[in-house]
């Protein structure tokens, strides 16, 4: 008997104004005082997808946060693995087809940005979980792109911190 179905969840930050990342990656601004449900989060998902320039950042930032999870990179260019990641050059929508396939827990989408899009455009994305920092930026990565097609969410929850985090849970319709 299969167990329950996987679901892709982004989980992911973004400043007041809609972005992920400063105008040169610059992600410190997101590293605040608190959890805010990571580690729960973190702990019911068994498989983690990123973009290559996302994973790239990652080993900038010193040891590997996501051992003794199956984590794949999706990269045009890279083929293969190391030790950290296995890299993935097909369809997004095959790839995640057959991810869910698999038994396992949920299936976090950490992004970048150009990946986000690829899994919104095939309506890979199940539930999406962003944590809004009170920043502005002013320029930069945005969470979503400009050409984004239009995704009715149905609304779970919000959450309000003291830091003045606002995270809000919403899943596809």
């Amino acid at each position: 008997m299969k167990g329950k179905e996987r679901k892709v969840v982004l989980f992911i930050a973004s400043s007041l104004d809609g972005f992920i990342a400063g105008k040169d990656g610059d992600i410190g601004w997101l590293f605040t005082d608190q959890d805010y449900g990571y580690s729960d989060f973190l702990a019911g998902i068994d498989s983690v997808i990123m973009g290559r320039r996302t994973y790239d950042q990652l080993l900038g930032m010193g040891d590997f946060p996501y051992r003794g999870k199956e984590c794949y990179v999706f990269s045009r260019s890279v083929m293969g693995g190391d030790d950290n990641v296995e890299f993935v050059n097909k369809p997004v929508n095959e790839f995640v087809e057959e991810l869910k396939a698999s038994e396992g827990n949920d299936i976090w989408l950490v992004g970048g940005s150009e990946l986000i899009w690829h899994f919104l455009k095939a309506g890979l994305i199940d539930e999406f979980v962003i944590s809004v920092h009170p920043f502005i930026l002013g320029d930069g990565i945005p969470l979503f792109r400009p050409d984004v097609q239009t995704h009715r969410l149905r609304h779970i929850k919000t959450q309000v911190y003291s830091s003045g985090l606002v995270q809000m849970n919403f899943m596809k319709e």
